[in-house]
């Protein structure tokens, strides 16, 4: 079960690093010595753990060039996004180091001739196989709650960002947590599946939370199950942005080629599909191919470059994929359409237009610089259209009534609906989606609860 991990630098196609895979011996260590950290930390007083959270969002501050730059090499995304991931996983921490205590506070229920109450217990040790796209985002979203609460971490992060998952486990020691209770695990690619379901069928291990692709969604949701213990996935997004027919169009235009590009358009959450429609359609897709074509492509590493590589060249095959079979079943190519010649594994911020059912464009997850516009009759074909997919993440409607907004929100099925705005986590709000974009919630009371033992108390005298 032993081999060796190498990284790239998606920007220039060049090595990074090397690093030794561990055997089984090795993770059954790791797994022991966790699994007792995770042990002594639920006996910690709550208050406690919230000194140590507020003081790991100092220590983030303090090492975001470091952690930034090393995501920007590992995964090719703009050096700006690195560090805003960073500050938003600083502001998370804050947030749970205030209002932590009180979520997890006992809830008193009044029952005559008794005392009875509601705690929220710490599991034990939680297995978190988190994704590539943001190295250091995807992982405190779930740990700081997750400690917060008591627990422990068991952390699988993707291959090709094993520097910064290593550089996340030394940084919680740094910022005072006991050694082990946040365990980072180097596991070869071809082990993770053996690996990944032992963990989860071992008495030691108490939940599991994955934010990755549909597959392995399924294969970690069943193993679970199998096992009878807690999963939360967030699967795949196939978001809709939609932009009705009193919407200020160059508003709605300047906001989708943000919500569209992000992290090169590496994120569950983008916005891919924009409903649009027909009496603004034609406006709103010359503002927005016009703004899609000022975004500035370049080197990761230099501050005004908006679009990056994307993170490997399987992921750059796969859009070059969508795009020709949708162009073949009817699309048209307005723009972009091709990888960018060079080193690195660059694309061209694309667009295309007359998508619809039947098109990998519009029917599949595009995870890269790829949007899709379709044009609807009217609200009803607006909300037919926005269903029409297997996932439900989240939800961005662009209209002057923000009433007209809501109503229509509530006929399309998401985790989250934004009107007038784009779809975004918070710490303040549950995240999370329906379908086949997964279960469970993390994120605000919602999110530290999920990990926690929700147990009743009864005391008669």
């Amino acid at each position: 079960m032993s081999a060796t991990i190498h990284t790239t630098n998606p920007a220039t196609g060049q090595p990074l690093a090397a690093y030794e895979a561990w055997d089984a011996a090795r993770i059954e260590a790791a797994v022991e010595r966790a699994h007792a950290a995770a042990r002594a930390w639920g006996f910690v007083p709550v208050t406690e753990r919230a000194t140590r959270i507020s003081h790991l969002a100092t220590v983030l501050r303090q090492r975001m060039e470091a952690l930034a730059h090393l995501v920007v090499t590992e995964m090719g995304k703009p050096v700006g996004e690195a560090e805003g991931e960073v500050s938003k996983s600083a502001l998370t921490a804050e947030y749970y180091a205030e209002h932590g205590p009180g979520i997890l506070a006992d809830e008193r229920v009044d029952i005559d001739g008794a005392e009875a109450w509601v705690a929220h217990e710490p599991v034990g040790l939680v297995l978190a196989v988190m994704p590539w796209n943001f190295p250091v985002w995807q992982v405190m979203r779930f740990a700081v709650p997750s400690l917060m609460a008591g627990n422990g971490v068991l952390l699988k992060h993707a291959s090709n960002v094993t520097g910064s998952a290593l550089a996340l486990q030394e940084l919680f020691v740094e910022a005072g947590f006991p050694e082990h209770l946040v365990t980072t695990l180097v596991i070869a690619e071809g082990d993770v599946p053996e690996v990944t379901a032992g963990l989860i069928e071992d008495d030691r291990v108490a939940a599991v939370t994955l934010t990755g692709s549909n597959r392995a969604g399924a294969a970690v949701g069943s193993a679970a199950g199998r096992a009878a213990k807690k999963s939360v996935l967030e699967l795949g997004g196939s978001d809709a942005f939609v932009v009705l027919d009193d919407a200020d169009v160059e508003v709605a235009a300047a906001a989708a080629v943000r919500a569209r590009f992000t992290n090169s358009g590496q994120s569950c959450v983008c916005a891919k599909r924009f409903i649009v429609a027909a009496p603004v359609a034609d406006a709103f897709t010359a503002a927005f191919v016009a703004g899609v074509e000022a975004l500035r492509i370049g080197d990761p590493r230099e501050g005004d470059t908006q679009v990056g590589p994307l993170a490997r060249d399987d992921l750059r095959a796969a859009i070059q994929r969508q795009v020709e079979e949708s162009v073949a079943a009817g699309a048209r190519l307005l723009t972009g359409g091709k990888p960018l010649p060079g080193d690195g594994y660059f694309y061209q911020p694309t667009v295309l237009a007359d998508t619809g059912l039947g098109m990998p464009a519009f029917d599949e997850e595009t995870f890269g610089p790829l949007a899709a516009i379709t044009v609807a009759r009217d609200d009803a074909d607006a909300v037919r259209l926005a269903n029409a997919t297997a996932y439900g993440l989240g939800l961005s409607i662009w209209t002057a009534d923000p009433d007209r907004g809501v109503a229509l929100a509530r006929r399309i099925t998401s985790g989250a609906a934004f009107v007038n705005a784009i779809v975004a986590s918070d710490p303040r709000l549950p995240f999370g989606g329906t379908k086949r974009s997964g279960y469970g919630r993390e994120l605000a009371a919602a999110g530290i609860r999920e990990f926690t033992n929700t147990r009743t108390y009864w005391v008669t005298a």
